[in-house]
């Protein structure tokens, strides 16, 4: 048996920023438009009239200032709502793979390896930018690396999922190191002229390099333990597919075919699902709370992660024990705990412990807990 460990990690951030009061603008627009456009309806009573969002509503909801997209273009126009990407050819790279390369390219360097090293790629994401040929492959043959490659999808935990993976075939000895890639160019699914989430999702990518911890050439983190659970929830979905066009009246525009949630719901059975997930982690492992240095949430909600931190610490945390950063990138789904987790890690000691974890629709929740060498 051989000692999984996280020796690098990489970002990759679009360069388009939407602020919310660029956003604001735009819905708000839109708003005006589609009010106008079915003014008789509404003052009928047949439809309701469309509310103005604002910048005090999105930051008390959610926490968020910004969001980095790939397309801000068509988001911003109050004609469209939504990201107008390039069409790419056949013979071109993916925008995923594109994503992904980016990222797998700085975990690498971090680690001071190269894709000879590497046995095996996760594309792990919620949602894939086509059904096959896997994505995973394509990044794969675009680092021209050996082995093999497979997509992973668990929505907002699919991270944590794909480590667990990963960590399990480097612990069995199948393989000697993987790739684990989150490209999540979620602006694609959000319906960005709902005013309860237009603000929620950013574009992201982000990759973590899982090796044997004798392999390492610098510090690393080793993984000592991982934790996933799935509860079946409608609560959080997508219900856009390839059958879609074979069903009556599939192809019309409906808002289920974007990213759908009960907000409320989601808030009151999520929460207690993750901490005690946490907690049940932990307490196998004979972890206590004052042996945790940092934990690494999935980045949905300020209010959420406020939540969990004080049920797993049995305190507030401090800003450096709980680090947030959906203040800057928003939900990037899969990838947020792992932007945290890079961006706030390199200043652990040796022997300090952490956990990431991550959370969404399924419902789903996946952990992993750290110890930092070196």
């Amino acid at each position: 048996m051989h000692i999984p460990a996280i020796t690098g990690t990489g970002v990759f951030t679009p360069q388009n920023v939407i602020t919310n009061a660029e956003l604001v603008a735009a819905f708000n627009a839109y708003v005006d438009l589609h009010n106008a456009e079915n003014a008789e309806q509404i003052a009928t009573g047949e439809i309701a009239a469309k509310e103005y969002s604002s910048e005090e509503f999105i930051v008390k909801a959610s926490g968020i200032n910004q969001r980095y997209v790939i397309d801000k273009e068509g988001v911003l126009d109050p004609t469209v709502m939504h990201p107008l990407l390039h069409q790419r050819q056949d013979d071109e790279p993916s925008l995923m793979a594109e994503m992904g390369l980016d990222a797998a390219r700085k975990a690498l360097n971090m680690a001071g390896k190269s894709a000879s090293d590497v046995d095996l790629v996760i594309c792990a994401a919620s949602n894939m930018e086509r059904a096959y040929p896997a994505v995973a492959i394509e990044i794969q043959q675009l680092l021209g690396i050996r082995g093999f490659a497979f997509d992973m999808n668990v929505a907002c935990s699919s991270a944590t999922f794909g480590i667990q993976a990963a960590a399990d075939m480097v612990k069995s000895g199948s393989i000697s190191s993987a790739l684990v890639i989150n490209p999540e160019i979620c602006s694609a699914h959000l319906e960005w002229r709902d005013r309860d989430c237009h603000f929620i999702f950013g574009d992201v990518a982000t990759a973590t390099l899982i090796e044997r911890a004798e392999d390492a050439r610098g510090p690393y983190f080793e993984i000592k333990s991982t934790r996933c659970a799935t509860d079946f929830s409608n609560n959080i979905r997508n219900n856009n597919g390839y059958l879609r066009r074979s069903r009556p009246a599939g192809m019309a525009d409906r808002r289920d075919m974007q990213f759908m949630q009960n907000g409320r719901k989601v808030f009151k059975e999520v929460l207690p699902m993750v901490s005690d997930h946490i907690a049940a982690h932990m307490q196998e492992d004979g972890v206590g709370a004052d042996d945790l240095k940092r934990l690494w949430l999935h980045q949905a909600n300020k209010t959420m992660n406020d939540f969990i931190g004080r049920k797993v610490l049995g305190r507030t945390p401090a800003p450096s024990e709980q680090p947030n950063i959906l203040q800057d990138y928003a939900n990037t789904s899969s990838a947020g705990s792992i932007i945290a987790f890079s961006k706030y890690s390199s200043d652990l000691e040796d022997g300090d412990k952490g956990l990431i974890c991550s959370f969404g629709a399924g419902y789903s929740v996946g952990s992993v807990l750290v110890e930092k060498h070196g």
